[in-house]
């Protein structure tokens, strides 16, 4: 799939050469974020991305409508948001932070499996989306600022952070940034240092510019949403600028987030999978007294994720399992005990976690 995009866009013969010449490492990068952000834009992306749907009738699920949209007024411009479900129910909401290019509109697939359990709020970040273009560069700092921001004008003390690619990243900093406004984030494919991506990948970054993207899908749903669609080149240039910078952020801060979080990546990502596990580590992953005992007798600081046969664009496609992992994370579940395996203190058996000593 990804290599027929890349053939339509760039050309057979050119796209030949790429493959077989040293900017291997372009194709790889730049053909991460086409495939992610063409998949999005597909208006039924499992149904026309997902090989084991290909047997089954093509269906339009139900899609959820927000039940507000709007803009926040925020340090340095306006930043559009999309809420789902009722701010006052009591219930912590969970707060969508896209990837680049994308808009809070394609996070749709990821963000319906959780609306049926808590409030759910999707911004389109500075430069994306319905928000469009703002003074100055793109930083993950300023990212960041957005989020918090928008949460602060819809009168929102604390919510949850699900942040996808470039908005995994703004999720931890936001989190360090802003630690009073973040609860407990789910990091999908998001690093907090450029070295967390293959290098191929993290190479391939200096290399984008407008015309690798002209006349694509991509082009077409920023204009088609954009208050400043004729800024779209500059949008791509102020990505490449971000993601070449230095935005590494050090152990220490990451460790010093005050609540838990789940990493979750594909074993197929352009994010390395030993940098997951890194980060699961700083985050308080790895117990081993819990790992001895062969149970786990509280809710986990941190949870690691690794999909099978998953890559960065099949993030999007396995939308649905990575909310049936997230939600007992979000819900602080905790791990049931399979019956037969120990015994409770009044000698019954313990089906569950609670009551075994």
């Amino acid at each position: 799939m990804l290599e027929k995009i890349m053939e339509a866009w760039v050309g057979r013969d050119d796209l030949r050469r790429r493959q077989a010449g040293s900017v291997r490492g372009w194709t790889l990068g730049v053909g991460l974020l086409v495939s992610i952000l063409t998949l999005a834009a597909c208006d039924a992306p499992t149904q026309a991305s997902d090989p084991r749907a290909a047997s089954a009738p093509a269906q339009s699920p139900a899609r959820a409508a927000p039940a507000k949209d709007g803009f926040a007024d925020v340090d340095g411009g306006r930043i559009h948001y999309q809420v789902y479900g009722d701010l006052a129910s009591g219930k912590t909401p969970l707060l969508v932070l896209h990837g680049s290019i994308m808009s809070a509109e394609q996070m749709r697939p990821m963000i319906e499996p959780f609306t049926a359990s808590r409030p759910v709020i999707a911004i389109d970040q500075r430069g994306h989306g319905r928000t469009g273009d703002l003074p100055g560069p793109i930083t993950y700092e300023m990212l960041a600022d957005d989020a918090a921001g928008v949460l602060q004008a819809l009168n929102v003390p604390t919510a949850d952070v699900l942040g996808y690619s470039m908005g995994g990243t703004a999720a931890f900093f936001m989190a360090i940034r802003h630690p009073d406004r973040v609860g407990k984030q789910i990091i999908v494919s998001g690093t907090a240092r450029r070295g967390g991506w293959y290098p191929e990948v993290q190479a391939s970054f200096a290399k984008w510019t407008p015309e690798m993207f002209a006349g694509s899908p991509l082009e077409a749903e920023y204009k088609r949403l954009s208050p400043t669609p004729e800024a779209f080149p500059t949008l791509i240039e102020e990505l490449s600028d971000m993601d070449t910078a230095n935005y590494d952020r050090s152990d220490e801060a990451i460790r010093s987030i005050d609540d838990k979080t789940m990493i979750i990546v594909g074993d197929a990502d352009g994010m390395q999978l030993a940098y997951a596990v890194e980060l699961f580590k700083l985050r308080g992953g790895v117990d081993v007294k819990e790992a001895m005992q062969g149970f786990l007798s509280e809710v986990p600081r941190a949870r690691l994720a690794v999909l099978p046969g998953t890559s960065h664009t099949g993030m999007m496609v396995e939308a649905k399992l990575l909310a049936q992992l997230a939600i007992p994370f979000l819900d602080d579940a905790k791990p049931e005990m399979p019956p037969g395996f120990l015994k409770s203190t009044n000698g019954d058996e313990a089906s569950k976690g609670e009551g075994v000593d």
